[in-house]
């Protein structure tokens, strides 16, 4: 009944989601609403997983500054991982949760530098904080509440001074006297000037106009002036005076009129006591919060004093009555029962043992992500569902109240140990097989998890490679990429290997090695194939061919291209009628609307397609056509040529399409 029994001020752990973490919260109300649900004012408290990404380096440099502060013993990699689970990060944020949805109760407690971190691990549900998180701001800042214990913050005592020695200090320049108690005049003297400097004051309230609004009656305006501020005046004035009285009373009522001396109360009118007392029910006593969001025209100074002036008020006394009231219409605890309902990430009936699974050479091994164990009562899928991971029973509890896992994995951006040591003896993970190592980069959490199928860079071993393909039938390497979380027995592949390696090879394939000509040779060859001028085919247009026969090609044009022999015969180049860049015909303009740039393409040679070239085209095989784009310089021989089809000048409507 104790532990389900949950006040005010209690840190609870929360469920928003069965495949989230909990959350820790600090219960600050229970209410109850009008449909009988109990609901709870909370303040958040955020984990290191909940800040952003460039506050987790703020959080780090503190926790160094905090060890070397302290001087913490040293801890080992795994301690320092799971002393991360244990912060959290405070914040001005409240919430209002169902309070069905409590699952426990934990402990946190503001950093001390008398603890040792240590402390933390070894107590369950123990965490604890430093800094403040405002999600907002999206700012890391020191509590406000910190105790300052330390070396650093102890004072320097100096010694004790003897009889009749002096530090050498000149108590004038250090101490502004303000009351001297040795002085002339008698108590009772000094009683009737404070009552002459209430009734200046409320004279002085009188003649002012202001005030007069802010205090109609007289009895207003002598309270008023019997407040502190007057007093303090009064005895500021007979100090200045010497306590003379008479000198003292000139001073009260100098010529001009009386000095009126008025506090933060009579200053503030009754609109701004309104939004102080309305910040004040929002922020409670953080003065800074206050002033920055209401009252920014006001000093700090000003607002502190207002709010203990204001305390001495009836305002407050009504203030304080209001809350008592609510306090008690308020739930003071609400007893929750135990969760016992089954968690849907539950992949396993508890009782029953992990199988293995899959086909010859595919033998699938249930291990946890965190312990590596392939034994426990109750297994719970845990991460993205692409890569099909789980956790045990105890690693998913500690999951839900810590955030994290015992020990980093590869979505926490550490290397997993191979399958092989979690799996039975003859089974091999799947980079074993394939000849690659682990993801072992410390930044691989965030890309891992922004792009699930860029997990691993293998690097296949020559073994590798030969077992893919020795054993084929066996390892099935298409239906291994499909499953790469599976592991692959080892056994039978290494078995098949041991067979079929037995086996005499193949004599290796002779080969030849055919000489190659130098390029000035080429060059020679391909100047004397080409012919100087270019001959249209027989199908061109009249339009399309003059001023061919007046082109001259350029040395540089000679390389590289086919020579342009004439379609009479039965051979013709396979991209039809070339089409150069000096020609003054209508085919100038379509080289203008098509834009070639000199300097992209090789030579300023544009061939157009027409009809019959696409023909041609069609009539040679897959195999001619390689073997001609592969040699571009030689002529192609036709058997059969296709009909010619009629010739038609193009009409100047009609946009003509330039194919490469």
């Amino acid at each position: 009944m104790a532990a389900n029994m949950y006040r005010v001020g209690d840190y609870v752990y929360f469920e928003n989601s069965s495949s989230n973490p909990y959350l820790i919260r600090r219960i600050e109300e229970l209410s109850k609403t009008a449909n009988g649900n109990v609901e709870a004012k909370v303040v958040c408290l955020f984990r290191r997983r909940d800040i952003p990404t460039h506050l987790n380096t703020l959080a780090d440099n503190n926790a160094r500054e905090f060890e070397d502060d302290s001087k913490q013993p040293a801890s080992s990699e795994p301690q320092k991982h799971q002393l991360k689970h244990r912060e959290l990060f405070l914040s001005r944020q409240f919430e209002s949760l169902p309070a069905t949805h409590i699952r426990g109760k934990c402990n946190v407690t503001l950093l001390n530098e008398t603890d040792l971190l240590t402390r933390y691990m070894e107590k369950e549900d123990s965490f604890f904080y430093s800094l403040v998180f405002d999600p907002a701001q999206k700012t890391l800042l020191a509590d406000q509440g910190e105790i300052r214990v330390g070396s650093k913050y102890q004072a320097e005592i100096p010694d004790k001074l003897g009889e009749g020695e002096s530090d050498g200090r000149i108590q004038e320049k250090l101490e502004t006297k303000v009351w001297d108690p040795d002085n002339q005049l008698k108590d009772s003297q000094i009683d009737q000037f404070l009552v002459v400097a209430r009734a200046v004051g409320t004279f002085a309230r009188a003649l002012d106009c202001s005030s007069s609004i802010r205090q109609p009656s007289l009895h207003m305006s002598a309270a008023a002036a019997s407040r502190d501020v007057t007093l303090f005046h009064a005895m500021d004035t007979l100090q200045r005076s010497g306590y003379d009285l008479a000198q003292a009373m000139c001073a009260l009522a100098p010529q001009g009129g009386p000095v009126l001396c008025r506090d933060e109360m009579e200053e503030w009118g009754a609109s701004e006591a309104m939004l102080f007392e309305e910040a004040l029910e929002k922020y409670g006593k953080d003065f800074t919060d206050i002033r920055q969001d209401f009252l920014p025209w006001k000093s700090l100074a000003s607002i502190v004093q207002f709010y203990y002036m204001w305390k001495t008020t009836d305002r407050y006394i009504q203030q304080k009555r209001l809350k008592a009231a609510e306090a008690d219409s308020k739930l003071k605890q609400v007893y929750i029962p135990t969760y016992t309902k089954p968690n849907p990430n539950q992949i396993m009936a508890p009782g029953t043992k992990p199988g293995m699974n899959g086909s010859a050479g595919f033998q699938k091994v249930l291990s946890c992500e965190s312990c590596f164990t392939a034994q426990s009562p109750q297994w719970y899928a845990w991460g993205p569902p692409s890569m099909q991971c789980r956790l045990c029973a105890s690693c998913w509890i500690y999951w839900k109240k810590y955030g994290g896992l015992k020990t980093p994995t590869q979505l926490e951006g550490a290397a997993r140990p191979s399958t092989e040591a979690a799996a039975p003896r003859g089974h091999m993970s799947r980079q074993e097989v394939q000849g690659a190592p682990p993801f072992t980069t410390s930044a691989g959490r965030a890309k891992l998890l922004a792009k699930n199928r860029q997990t691993f860079i293998l690097q296949t071993a020559k073994l590798s490679r030969v077992a893919r393909r020795l054993c084929h039938d066996v390892l099935q390497p298409r239906r291994a990429a499909r499953r790469p979380y599976v592991p692959i027995n080892s056994t039978a592949v290494k078995a098949e290997c041991v067979i079929r390696l037995s086996k005499p090879a193949k004599p290796p394939v002779k080969t030849r090695v055919l000489p190659r000509a130098d390029l000035a040779s080429i060059v020679k060859e391909l100047a004397l194939q080409a012919p100087l001028r270019l001959v249209a085919p027989s199908s061109a247009p009249a339009a399309m061919s003059c001023n061919q026969g007046n082109q001259p090609r350029s040395a540089s044009s000679l390389l590289g291209k086919r020579p342009f022999d004439s379609v009479g015969g039965a051979e013709l180049s396979t991209n039809g009628r070339p089409f150069t860049s000096g020609m003054r015909t209508t085919s100038q303009s379509l080289i203008k609307r098509q834009k070639v740039n000199q300097g992209d393409s090789p030579t300023p040679v544009v061939f157009v397609a027409t009809k019959y070239t696409r023909a041609l085209r069609k009539a040679l095989t897959q195999t001619e056509m390689r073997r001609a784009a592969r040699k571009p310089h030689l002529p192609i021989k036709f058997k059969v040529l296709p009909p010619l089809p009629p010739i038609q000048p193009p009409r100047s409507s009609e946009p003509i399409v330039l194919e490469d």
